[in-house]
């Protein structure tokens, strides 16, 4: 099971161990999205930071219709105490963490401040 909390913002948050193919590993606060359909965003500074390998660019239609592209990168993610190798959207926002990586998982939200946050696998 992986725990989170809300915040003040009434953002559901997740924490998750992100690293690259040498390693390099860092502690990412990332909040849920249901809207978003990809694994995880990253901002640019982290994919450098950990030297993630593009993989190829995608596009995605805004909620005002415009079309957005983005490099999107591999990265390796402890979830749920297993690694996995998923693909790394990059956007330069609070790190965003979306339905393909809830798929096959429970998701129950506290919505108030201070609020659980939990995420169990069926």
């Amino acid at each position: 099971m992986i725990t989170g909390v809300v915040n003040q913002r009434l953002e559901a948050l997740v924490s998750l161990e992100v690293r690259g193919p040498n390693g390099d590993a860092r502690m990412i606060d990332a909040v849920i999205d249901t809207g978003y359909s990809g694994y995880l965003t990253l901002p640019g500074q982290v994919i450098t930071a950990l030297g993630l390998p593009f993989m190829t660019t995608g596009s995605a239609a805004l909620a005002d219709g415009s079309i957005v592209r983005f490099s999107v990168y591999e990265a390796a993610v402890l979830w749920d105490g297993q690694t996995r190798l998923l693909e790394v959207d990059e956007a330069d926002t609070a790190p965003l963490l979306g339905m393909a990586m809830l798929e096959h998982h429970d998701l129950h939200i506290q919505v108030a401040d201070g609020g659980r946050v939990t995420v169990e696998r069926r």
